[in-house]
């Protein structure tokens, strides 16, 4: 007759939740030039969604979209 050992194993979750971040977007980065095979920014500062009925990823100020602008994660 053969003996049956049954293994119980417990696993249990160690590993620590993610820290919460935020994002904001910074400068705008996009070439205005790049057709011509130069190199111009337009100096947008930062990215300020556009309230009104058209896409909230546009830039109010210099109507890029969001992509255009560094992202910048800040921890907490």
């Amino acid at each position: 007759m053969k003996k049956v050992v049954l293994v119980r194993r417990e696993v249990t979750n160690t590993s620590s939740p993610p820290p919460s971040s935020t994002v904001r977007y910074a400068e705008c980065q996009r070439n205005h030039a790049a057709s011509s095979g130069g190199h111009a920014v337009d100096g947008c500062s930062a990215f300020v969604a556009r309230t009104t009925g058209e896409s909230s990823f546009a830039c109010a100020s210099c109507g890029c979209h969001r992509n255009f602008h560094r992202k910048v994660e800040e921890h907490s």
